[in-house]
């Protein structure tokens, strides 16, 4: 709540003598701008008003100001309570005309007039709204400011972040073309046959697309064997090979799933079948492959485990017998996918992909990094 106090002189009998006060007045009115917040004044206020507040604490709730080239004093007064603070704003300005008085005045006559007069020409009213805070203004501010922090944040975050996160990233790696993007399935783990547990979900629809992608790369060439492998452990491997596998096999081709990760092989527990005996049997030549091949569901898919692991995973997918088993595959079905280990990890992958001559590589989102995919292909 505001008040105002107006600042007199004394008038002159000429045009001079007028001038000389209105310019002693302005000089006059900043100091008694300042004089409103010291205790002379400020202490007959609490006393008059009762207040519970020091001359200081007092102080930081006045403001009074002298706008420029005026006679004018405004004083303001900022309180919880608004009658309080218009109480207090009277107060201050009837309290400083009476010390301004009682300072001009002082001097050897006892009776002199001061030749400066202090009048309240606006009293304090109470105020009927808040000055702070501004509702308003603080949510727009707010608004504004929670804006450009965010568009800050996501740019440092999307600076600072490596990992592939979407199709656009893979293609700042490499120009080789993107077959598929499989959807996101929160369940996936639970049930990681999804074309076989849940035909018609949109995870499912994606490992259709994903096969009738794959059956237009490299139309000229007779062998459909492809090594599908990922950069690191868990990007999704061994359930798209196992879903992709399954939806060719649901479109009439003639399928064999191969379990080429000999170091940690997965398939035969995602199928549900018996792993114990398989390719590691027929490359050492303790079985046939009719032996240890099996055939999976009502469709044209088979299966192929791994077997036991064996010490020197690499060098038996680079062997001769393994070439031989690649094509002799070939032979026989329309399709051969090789379930292989990670590429950075092991070599298994690129050896047995040199062998293969085709490989699908899998990039999980928000999985691998650029660095490392790059690394990978």
């Amino acid at each position: 709540s505001s008040a105002k106090v107006f600042v007199s002189t004394s008038g002159g009998d000429t045009v001079a003598d007028l001038q000389q006060g209105n310019t002693f007045t302005q000089q006059r009115v900043k100091t008694y701008a300042d004089l409103a917040t010291t205790p002379i004044v400020l202490l007959p206020v609490i006393s008059e008003l009762g207040l519970e507040l020091s001359d200081e604490e007092l102080a930081r709730e006045v403001t009074a100001t002298a706008p420029l080239d005026t006679t004018l004093i405004e004083i303001t007064v900022t309180d919880p309570d608004p009658a309080n603070a218009a109480a207090v704003a009277t107060a201050v300005s009837e309290s400083l005309t009476k010390v301004v008085a009682s300072i001009e005045s002082t001097g050897a006559d006892a009776d002199a007039v001061s030749p400066v007069r202090l009048t309240l020409v606006q009293h304090a009213a109470v105020p009927q709204r808040p000055v702070s805070p501004n509702t308003p203004l603080n949510l727009v501010l707010g608004g504004v400011l929670g804006l450009i922090a965010g568009i800050a944040v996501a740019l440092v975050r999307d600076a600072l972040d490596t990992r592939v996160r979407n199709e656009h990233d893979v293609a700042q790696i490499t120009s080789v073309p993107i077959i598929g993007g499989i959807a996101d399935d929160p369940k996936a783990r639970e049930r990681p046959l999804i074309v076989h547990d849940d035909p018609h979900s949109a995870r499912a629809e994606s490992f259709r697309t994903l096969r009738t992608n794959v059956s237009f790369l490299e139309p000229g060439r007779s062998e459909r064997a492809f090594v599908v492998t990922s950069s690191i452990e868990s990007e999704g491997k061994t359930t798209t090979a196992a879903n992709l596998a399954i939806a060719m096999a649901d479109a009439g081709a003639r399928v064999l799933l191969v379990d080429g990760d000999l170091r940690k092989p997965k398939v035969a527990g995602y199928l549900g079948i018996e792993g114990a005996a398989g390719l590691t049997d027929v490359l050492i030549g303790r079985a046939e492959l009719d032996e240890v091949i099996q055939p999976w569901g009502k469709m044209r898919l088979s299966v192929l485990p791994a077997g036991r692991v064996p010490p020197n995973p690499s060098e038996l997918l680079g062997s001769a017998g393994m070439a031989w088993i690649v094509e002799t595959l070939g032979e026989r079905y329309d399709i051969v996918l090789f379930d292989a280990p990670p590429l950075l990890p092991v070599t298994d992958a690129a050896v047995l992909a040199r062998g293969v001559g085709g490989a699908i590589l899998i990039a999980g989102a928000g999985r691998v990094r650029k660095a490392q995919l790059k690394a990978s292909i």
